[in-house]
């Protein structure tokens, strides 16, 4: 048997269940990011043995005990990621709506804060016109760089901050309540909005923790914090929710799963596709870190993820509408 693809076979069904270890560190929870790229290689794995048994005519012992290790990791990755495919049935109908008055329109972006491309951004901005746009990342230099935009915009937070963690937010719509909160850590914002559409209190949570990484938290324990405390306010919450941003988490953790199953909340990817917002530089590289989760109360207009605007995340705009009793 090839030594080096025997290592390279338990060096991914190691990582395959990682995660699973008892501990938050970044080392550990790195990896339940790249499932779809485990999988992928993995299966070439899978084939690379086949080919080796074929080609010398024989079957090893050990051989099998590997092939089997991967094929068992293969459909454990697979059980995590299927529900971003069209295979998965659909966890929110999509409905149309002519009238731009019923809908509710985010736009997220992480802006990448080095980055200083504000013009992509603006031309995003004018032909979606959001009904509300966050920024993350951003800075007093973002600020500045897409203030034309202020006059579409009345109602505004800011929270420019250089650290990677600032936050702004426009919005068409006026505020009923409007709060910059700092839920975990003192130096990461996270914003909660009360509006009133179409006759009803709809609450958003705009929000951007942590990620756990080497130069970043070096534990996760952070992030899965702010998810469990926003998800468990969320629960006690009544009426229309909507939460977006970049959770620094990809939608198919147990953290991510967690924090839906406790607020209750809809993920309107499912059954649609994973619309991996990072890397936008390195094709290899993707998974979907930025989010919408929505209450009940909506059906899904449109998702999708917009061009590049130089940043490291490509924007992600979501349009939803308010169901009533006669949708």
């Amino acid at each position: 048997m090839d030594t080096a693809l025997t290592a390279v076979s338990v060096l991914f069904i190691a990582v395959s269940w990682a995660p699973l270890l008892p501990s938050s560190h970044w080392l550990v929870r790195v990896w339940e990011f790249p499932r779809l790229q485990i999988a992928a290689i993995i299966s070439l794995l899978i084939a690379g043995h086949i080919f080796e048994s074929t080609y010398y005519a024989q079957i090893d012992s050990l051989a099998v005990i590997i092939v089997a290790g991967l094929t068992v990791s293969l459909i454990y990755q697979v059980i995590w990621i299927i529900p971003y495919t069209p295979l998965y049935k659909r966890e929110v109908r999509h409905v149309e709506v002519e009238s731009a008055s019923q809908k509710l329109s985010v736009l997220s972006s992480n802006v990448y804060m080095p980055n200083d491309d504000f013009r992509k951004l603006i031309e995003h901005v004018r032909n979606k016109q959001p009904d509300f746009l966050v920024t993350l990342e951003s800075n007093e230099k973002w600020q500045k760089g897409i203030s034309e935009i202020e006059s579409e915009y009345p109602y505004r937070k800011f929270c420019p901050l250089e650290n990677l963690y600032g936050m702004h937010l426009y919005s068409k719509l006026p505020f009923e309540e409007v709060s910059l909160r700092f839920l975990i850590e003192e130096d990461v914002p996270s914003m909660k909005v009360k509006i009133n559409h179409h006759g009803q209190d709809v609450t958003l949570y705009f929000l951007h923790p942590k990620p756990p990484s080497p130069t970043e938290n070096t534990y996760a324990k952070p992030r899965d914090v702010e998810l469990n405390v926003v998800g468990e306010e969320i629960a006690e919450t009544e009426g229309p929710i909507v939460v977006a941003g970049d959770l620094n988490d990809v939608a198919w953790s147990p953290t991510t799963r967690k924090f839906k199953k406790i607020s209750g909340l809809l993920d309107p990817r499912e059954g649609r596709g994973f619309f991996n917002t990072f890397h936008a530089k390195y094709p290899l590289v993707k998974w979907p870190l930025d989010h919408v989760f929505h209450s009940e109360h909506f059906a899904l207009v449109n998702i999708e993820k917009l061009e590049s605007i130089g940043s490291d995340h490509y924007p992600l705009y979501t349009e939803l509408a308010l169901i009533t009793d006669k949708d």
